[in-house]
């Protein structure tokens, strides 16, 4: 049974830092590439950065490139996003997800879903 455990979220004051956490099972994650999403309310889901299986390429969205930064560990099927720096618009339910052919930051390219966490950031 394929899941994707996302956790890590909270309330942080702005310029501060959380880090997002997804541990997966049930497939063989080496095989996988891991990205990470977000969706504020009223808002399309977002694709803001993906580690691909061999740890060679990182994507990230513009707006959070050099705040965030993803990386994994094979040994716990765990992918880590450091988020520094939060902003009020970085507010959203952040999910992971996992493909085994498609590294990028396009939802239609991954199959399976965590069930999000939130992060809420304050002024």
């Amino acid at each position: 049974d394929v899941q994707l455990q996302a956790s890590g979220g909270g309330l942080v004051q702005a310029g501060g830092s959380l880090r997002l956490s997804c541990v997966a099972s049930g497939f063989t994650f080496d095989d996988y590439a891991i990205g990470w999403f977000r969706q504020a309310p009223g808002k399309e889901r977002e694709g803001l950065s993906c580690i691909d299986r061999s740890l060679d390429s990182q994507y990230y969205l513009r707006s959070v490139k050099g705040r965030f930064t993803i990386s994994r560990d094979n040994t716990k099927n765990t992918v880590y996003l450091q988020m520094n720096s939060l902003k009020p618009e970085d507010t959203a339910v952040y999910y992971c997800a996992a493909s085994d052919y498609y590294s990028g930051t396009s939802a239609a390219g991954y199959d399976y879903w965590g069930q999000g966490t939130q992060v809420t950031v304050s002024s």
